[in-house]
């Protein structure tokens, strides 16, 4: 088979799959380097799409069978299409070394800020003991924006850390309650109150394209003064502009971002520039543990093609 990764972003995912798929199969793996994948589509049996775009140009130009998401996120391709066209689509569900590879990112970031790391790498260089002063994370009041696969393993740890968890969903059930041992649990249309409560926010709900600034000027003014951002979802969730100047006015203290709505990071992005914003290449789920647990997924559904067979987590 001819397996196509779109894009050369991430570039241990194609050897991690080599390694799964066998030997005396044959496949050929292919790594488009540009947006454009359509010259590359000839003899293509299955589209890897990464951070690409998969629309209904590609999937009319091209004969391939099955658009295998590296990962959860499909926002970038074309389901309608795909369902007209009769080609499968699937993902890998957030779980298992995925999860918890995303729930230690977001914890890193969370300490990263509170201690001001990277003025202390920079104090250490200039000879300074002793500074800067940092604040702990005990004590504080978290919310976590989305109740899925990544924040079950992240409840767990931050309460392990001593933290007051609280938690916005869809619905705000109590069995959501109980299932992440929250002090309390808010829906979406309440998220302002759970907001004025939270002193450090945690994106990590389930991304979809009507969602795309959902947190903007409103909802980072609705956070308590002070307040810290960590975004580990999607980067079209954040309202970036409102952003910058939440943290220029000094409403928040400070933001860990994995993630943009474009990528990789334009170098002109005007929050790489603030020293209170510590930012990391999308790698919150680039584990080894993690690209195991997926190419295992991946090699899977190209073995279930490859034999007949439905794709698992098929959503198209």
């Amino acid at each position: 088979m001819r397996i196509l990764f779109c894009g050369d972003t991430f570039p241990d995912q194609p050897e991690y799959l080599r390694r799964r798929l066998p030997a005396e199969a044959h496949d050929q793996l292919i790594v488009c380097p540009d947006d454009d994948i359509s010259p590359m589509l000839d003899g293509v049996d299955v589209v890897i799409p990464r951070m690409g775009r998969v629309g209904r140009g590609e999937m009319e130009g091209g004969s391939f069978r099955l658009v295998q998401q590296w990962g959860a996120g499909l926002e970038g391709v074309d389901l309608a299409a795909a369902r007209e066209k009769g080609i499968a689509v699937a993902n890998v569900p957030a779980t298992g070394g995925n999860a918890e590879s995303v729930a230690e990112h977001a914890l890193l970031l969370i300490l990263a800020l509170l201690r001001d790391l990277p003025k202390a790498q920079s104090n250490v260089r200039a000879g300074i003991l002793g500074a800067p002063i940092g604040k702990v994370l005990a004590g504080r009041t978290v919310c976590l924006y989305g109740l899925g696969a990544i924040a079950l393993p992240l409840a767990k740890r931050l309460q392990a850390l001593g933290v007051r968890l609280i938690g916005v969903t869809r619905d705000a059930f109590s069995a959501k309650v109980e299932a992440f041992n929250l002090d309390r649990c808010f829906s979406i249309k309440d998220r302002d109150r759970a907001f004025a409560e939270t002193d450090i926010l945690i994106l990590c709900v389930r991304y979809f394209e009507e969602m795309r600034g959902t947190i903007g000027a409103h909802a980072l003014g609705s956070l308590r003064p002070g307040a810290y951002l960590i975004n580990i979802a999607r980067g079209g969730l954040l309202d970036k502009d409102a952003l910058y100047d939440a943290l220029m006015r000094g409403h928040l203290s400070g933001a860990g971002l994995d993630v943009f709505s474009s990528e990789p990071v334009p170098r002109e992005e005007p929050l790489l520039a603030l020293p209170n914003v510590i930012v990391t290449p999308h790698i919150g789920g680039v584990t080894d543990e993690s690209f195991r647990d997926i190419a295992d997924a991946v090699a899977a559904n190209i073995e279930r093609l490859r034999r007949g067979q439905t794709p698992l987590h098929r959503v198209a």
